[in-house]
């Protein structure tokens, strides 16, 4: 579990400076203000739970814990759901995504609670 989350966050990593870069020299002036700011703010989210992600792999490989697993797979989900919506959003303008983006939100929210749990499970 710990390399699959390590190569998921790698992944993670690459597409969001990927996509930043595609946003800063290929959407400026293409997109409405709002939208190119939904997509620069899906970009930082997924890099930030990325690195995250990385720790979490990293923390398993030393202590694992199904509290560190479920933060792993929390944050996975809410890059996908919260980054994904986002960047769905500012490209096609379809409304219906809007509302998947604070369930992305909500599985970060519960990641970082269980990360919490973790540590001071591990604490003890």
């Amino acid at each position: 579990m710990p390399q699959l989350f390590i190569t998921i966050a790698a992944a993670f990593g690459f597409i969001s400076v990927a996509l930043g870069a595609f946003a800063a020299h290929g959407l400026k002036g293409k997109l409405a203000p709002n939208l190119l700011a939904a997509f620069e703010t899906a970009t930082q989210y997924q890099m930030y739970h990325a690195l995250a992600l990385l720790a979490v792999g990293l923390l398993i490989k030393h202590q694992p814990s199904s509290w560190l697993t479920t933060t792993g797979w929390l944050f996975v989900a809410g890059t996908v759901l919260f980054s994904g919506s986002l960047y769905g959003l500012a490209l096609t303008g379809i409304r219906l995504l809007g509302p998947i983006t604070p369930i992305g939100g909500a599985c970060f929210l519960t990641g970082w609670l269980c990360l919490f749990i973790a540590s001071v499970k591990l604490i003890k």
